[in-house]
């Protein structure tokens, strides 16, 4: 596992955008795994930069989705299709012919876990997952002590979560739905490249976890140090319980510079 130590979140979405630039230059019809929140945010604003610029052109890129709120129409405004039609397709000049998520409105949901995972393998698989961090060390909607060879499955959402995300919903919690779809930390570590952006102090923890810690199912993140090619881009603050924070900043200010990230 590589982590790149940046002094902010603007220099990490810099970083990771010029990284998925590079790859559509390579390969121009390229499968990006994507993510919601704010903390991707950064990321999306720099790749659709330089696509503005002509940079990049991403006109082939395709676009798969982490997860879905299940039971959210389609056309919701916070379904997570809604949100990256505005926050990555949009910007990126793609439509939805580009797109491709699970059917959280199916009446087989089981069917459509599958049914995703399966159109994830067919497409070639994902070319470079973006990944958030939760405090608690998640990823997607995998919370603690989720198999680590877990697949695209449904899942439901704490209390927490759901009081958290209620500031998307008018500030009213019974809008939010009960359960997701997400995919698996099995299906996640198919892709191949693996990219986590971690910003601000309250994910130092689990960063550390993730990075220093053992393999464990508590920190479903960790699952990341299994694979051949990770990522962990973090900020000063999200760095600051990292008892190899100095090798890593020397490791990564001597690295070739073909090499990327």
């Amino acid at each position: 596992m590589e982590v790149v130590i940046v002094p902010d979140a603007k220099a990490g979405g810099e970083l990771i955008a010029e990284a998925m630039a590079e790859l559509l230059r390579r390969k121009p019809g390229a499968l990006l795994g994507v993510a919601t929140g704010s903390t991707p945010l950064p990321i999306y604003e720099a790749l659709a930069a330089k696509v503005g610029s002509g940079a990049v052109d991403a006109s082939r890129a395709r676009i798969a989705q982490l997860d879905e709120y299940v039971g959210l129409p389609a056309e919701h405004p916070e379904s997570y299709r809604s949100v990256l039609r505005r926050e990555v397709l949009e910007p990126l000049g793609l439509g939805m012919d580009a797109f491709m998520g699970p059917d959280g409105t199916a009446a087989d949901v089981q069917a459509a876990c599958e049914a995703y995972d399966k159109a994830l393998a067919s497409a070639g698989g994902v070319d470079l997952q973006l990944l958030g961090i939760g405090t608690d060390g998640h990823i997607g909607f995998n919370e603690p002590c989720s198999s680590l060879a877990s697949r695209t499955r449904i899942k439901t959402l704490t209390e927490q979560t759901r009081v958290d995300n209620a500031r998307f919903f008018e500030g009213d919690i019974e809008q939010v739905p009960h359960h997701v779809i997400t995919q698996g930390i099995g299906t996640i570590l198919e892709a191949r490249h693996l990219v986590l952006l971690a910003t601000g102090e309250g994910k130092a923890d689990a960063v550390a976890a993730t990075v220093e810690g053992p393999v464990a199912a508590v920190c479903p993140a960790s699952a990341l140090q299994l694979h051949p090619h990770a990522t962990v881009v973090v900020d000063e603050a999200a760095a600051s319980k990292l008892k190899l924070a100095d090798y890593f900043r020397h490791t990564f200010a001597n690295k070739p510079d073909w090499q990327g990230i």
